[in-house]
């Protein structure tokens, strides 16, 4: 008499359900991280060209003695432009990497970059950019 023997092959649903449940598991707490790790990386972008920005500008005011007129369509007015850009200060007109403006003007919402009186002497000294808190280093929600 001979006895058989039946071999188990596959996975029982239980055991297909379980892993399933426990991907969903790590995919809940995976995605979110890559989430913020985009916004993290345009946030120091845009800290970066901000240094580098206001840095060029306050080297144009050791040159020229007078600061950059930033305020305006583009990059300040085609003068300025021509200047900041035709002698090396900065190599092309800045865009903010989050709403893609390289506007800039003294309404810290609609432009790309905006304009602001640092040190309160009346003058139009320092640049900003737009959904950016320069406090936190986080990028804020807004109209773009």
């Amino acid at each position: 008499m001979s006895i058989r023997r039946t071999v188990r092959k596959g996975f029982t649903l239980v055991e297909i359900l379980i892993v399933v449940v426990i991907l969903g598991i790590l995919a809940a707490i995976v995605v979110p991280q890559f989430t913020n790790a985009t916004q993290d990386a345009q946030a120091g972008n845009i800290k970066a060209q901000l240094d580098t920005l206001n840095n060029q500008i306050e080297l144009f005011r050791a040159r020229e003695n007078v600061y950059p007129d930033l305020e305006g369509s583009g990059w300040g007015d085609a003068a300025t432009a021509d200047t900041m850009i035709g002698d090396g200060y900065i190599k092309a007109m800045p865009v903010n990497p989050f709403n893609g403006s390289s506007s800039v003007g003294d309404d810290a919402a609609a432009d790309g970059w905006h304009v602001y009186d640092s040190n309160g002497d009346g003058e139009w000294d320092s640049l900003g950019a737009t959904n950016f808190d320069e406090d936190t280093g986080e990028i804020t929600p807004g109209e773009v």
